[in-house]
């Protein structure tokens, strides 16, 4: 045994590399326009065709893909210097949290209160370098 810890910050990073998923199956059947077998040839031809609710499911997926390799360094990093734990994982949850409310906001067409949500995330990414700066 190594003494590893699967922590609660470590699982966020899992939840935040598969959040796209979650956007791009509204972007692909969350409205009027489905992808089907045929579309499923060249999907990012058909995303690209997408308009209204469904082309910002797709803009959201593509800024969950966008926010994921600093939050996921922030949080490894965080970890590896030692900073308090409990820190660390309130903020990977806020980021997590942020950026669930920051796609429906996208995909609700809430600009001001979506560019909020995308501001927490990085406030919070800042934050996990700056407690790893601290330990």
């Amino acid at each position: 045994m190594t003494g590893f810890e699967m922590t609660i910050a470590l699982w966020c990073v899992l939840i935040a590399a598969y959040m796209p998923l979650l956007w791009t199956a509204a972007a692909k059947f969350g409205g009027p326009e489905k992808l089907g077998p045929a579309q499923n040839k060249n999907p990012r031809a058909f995303l690209a065709t997408l308009t209204g609710a469904q082309a910002r499911a797709n803009a959201a997926q593509q800024n969950a893909f966008e926010a994921f390799p600093p939050f996921a360094a922030a949080v490894i990093i965080a970890e590896m210097a030692g900073a308090a734990q409990g820190w660390v994982n309130t903020l990977a949850m806020a980021f997590i949290a942020f950026r669930l409310v920051y796609g429906g906001l996208y995909i609700a067409d809430l600009g001001i209160p979506r560019s909020l949500a995308w501001s927490g995330g990085v406030v919070c990414v800042v934050l996990l370098f700056v407690a790893a700066a601290g330990a």
